[in-house]
């Protein structure tokens, strides 16, 4: 469980893994060196950088990270078998995540296997992954649906036989933060094994779980830019980082003024634009209108503002419209070269009203300052 504020969280993002699984989503290779390139200059710790054993064309695009030289560690995903390993191997990688089915939900409806099986399954990958010197995290999938005294022996013979990490998967996102909390914390208590959180969108609560894994104890957590990845998406490494830092009180190490950078391009690459709304890197989360926060904005920015939106590489805009005061209609107006007295002011925010109404949206600012040269004709 975490103590204080000193505990070292790394970040682990699979945006070129994970995220690409993304249903109808494919990087190019330059576009992958793109993203691990600038994954790496913010100083993300760790890339899960694809799926060797998918086949040549994989296996060369993993090469050419690895022959990048990045000072991020480059991991695989690897089902537990040998040939997936090897594969890896082959991409020149030195970790690798070996993935076990371990709620009795997989591996009775979708392995028809045992409990037994899965740990002969363990042993056997494990050994031979060691045997080459491989870094390596068990990642278990569906561990939030397994029973977790089957997880404990898992994780124990992982421990014996030198894995460095166990995945702990929300697969399917089902968890709420308190679950998550309470079963992180039960694995931590019982095997001394560093723990990783990975979770997934489903039910919107991706980033809250990742966060109360890593206050249960997990040292690893896994992310993705913009949140991409099967179904509804994994945490968003922008969400973390800044919840880490603004929430708990930890620093990640992560250069946050090149988020929106990263953002950008990662959704351009995916073809999934980056909705203006979006959490931390959305181009107008930092857009005030109502009158009363932009009078709060405007007198001091910790009014109605977490954190500077130059931290993440944003601006702050102050938009015009219905709900507009005075205040924020005036520094708009001072912005525009315009400078108009108090009941000046208040005879032209009745105007911007009506037309804010009628548009259904704030106003541009040709159409400000053509309502301010229609008052200024009429006066």
């Amino acid at each position: 469980m975490l103590e204080d504020n000193r505990q070292q969280v790394i970040i682990d993002d699979t945006t070129l893994r994970d995220g690409e699984q993304t249903a109808g989503v494919v990087f190019s290779r330059d576009e992958k060196i793109r993203i691990a390139k600038l994954l790496d200059d913010t100083g993300v710790g760790e890339l899960e950088c694809g799926i060797p054993a998918m086949g040549q064309e994989e296996r060369a695009s993993v090469k050419a990270l690895v022959d990048l030289g990045l000072k991020a560690r480059l991991i695989t995903w690897n089902r537990a078998v040998i040939s997936d390993i090897q594969a890896s191997l082959d991409s020149g990688v030195d970790a690798v995540d070996i993935s076990l089915s371990v709620s009795d939900i997989h591996i009775e409806q979708k392995l028809r296997k045992s409990r037994n099986w899965v740990k002969e399954q363990l042993k056997v990958a494990l050994d031979f992954a060691k045997k080459n010197n491989l870094y390596v995290s068990v990642g278990g999938e569906d561990a939030s649906r397994a029973d977790l005294e089957f997880l404990v022996e898992l994780m124990s013979i992982a421990r014996d036989l030198g894995a460095d990490r166990f995945r702990f998967c929300d697969t399917l996102g089902i968890l709420d933060p308190f679950s998550t909390f309470d079963k992180v914390s039960y694995l931590a208590a019982r095997v001394d094994l560093d723990l990783e959180v990975h979770t997934h969108n489903d039910l919107g609560m991706a980033t809250a779980n990742a966060i109360a894994g890593i206050r249960a104890g997990a040292r690893f957590v896994n992310t993705t830019v913009n949140g991409l990845g099967e179904r509804a998406g994994n945490a968003a490494l922008e969400e973390v980082v800044m919840a880490l830092r603004h929430a708990c009180n930890i620093e990640p190490g992560i250069d946050t003024g090149r988020f929106v950078e990263l953002s950008r391009l990662v959704g351009e690459a995916s073809c999934r634009p980056v909705p203006d709304w979006k959490a931390v890197v959305g181009a107008k989360v930092f857009s005030h209108e109502s009158g009363l926060h932009a009078d709060g904005i405007l007198k001091a920015p910790s009014n109605y503002e977490g954190y500077d939106p130059a931290e993440v590489g944003l601006q702050r805009h102050m938009v015009i419209g219905k709900h507009s005061g005075s205040h924020g209609l005036g520094y708009r107006l001072r912005q525009l070269g315009v400078n108009l007295g108090r009941s000046e002011l208040d005879t032209l925010l009745v105007k911007v009203r009506q037309l804010a109404q009628f548009n259904k949206r704030p106003l541009a600012d040709d159409e400000l300052l053509q309502l301010c040269q229609e008052r200024l004709q009429v006066a």
